[in-house]
């Protein structure tokens, strides 16, 4: 069984990482885990055109295609995303929109093999649970759209920077014990 853990945010040396390096340690045990960041692929914006709509297919030629064939071969995803003025990144949400043509809303569309597991994991730098909560609910959106099972989720207050995820390694790596 592969896993693969997806770095939503553009930092790729920040506390998001050292979460998707824990969270990738931790599933290496029992799953052929890769970990990759959103900001090591190259794609452009939506266009809003709809073709994908009528043909399954975007009709811009960019990475887009390399990070869903990692989703595709995965048989667990997990999201690990910061908050970003109250939800998730720009970067991940430009991906999130050029899924368009995997998106279960029209016929017809293209699909990523099923069966797939879900879980999400958000961080954000303030106390309160709230803004966790959303970038869970946008990332499980997004899941649900592309028939992946939303199946867990841990909501990380109070991390700013990579130095402020070490106390909470426990609690991830509990979290982990349940993928």
């Amino acid at each position: 069984m592969k896993a693969l853990v997806i770095n939503c945010s553009p930092v790729s040396n920040g506390a998001t990482a050292e979460i998707v390096r824990i969270v990738s340690g931790e599933l290496s045990a029992r799953y052929d885990t890769k970990s990759i960041c959103i900001d090591d692929y190259s794609f452009s914006f939506c266009k809003g055109c709809r073709s994908c709509h009528n043909t399954a297919r975007c009709v811009q030629a960019d990475d887009i295609d390399l990070i869903m064939a990692e989703f595709d071969s995965a048989d667990v995803i997990v999201s690990v995303a910061p908050s970003y003025w109250a939800d998730i990144p720009g970067q991940f949400k430009a991906f999130i929109d050029r899924c368009t043509p995997w998106c279960n809303t029209h016929e017809p569309h293209a699909t990523i093999k099923s069966g797939k597991k879900g879980y999400s994991v958000a961080l954000r730098t303030g106390p309160s649970m709230r803004e966790c909560e959303r970038i869970i609910g946008s990332i499980e959106h997004f899941y649900g759209h592309l028939e992946i099972e939303c199946c867990g989720s841990l909501g990380l207050c109070s991390v700013e920077y990579k130095e402020a995820v070490g106390p909470r390694k426990a609690e991830i790596v509990d979290f982990c014990k349940n993928i």
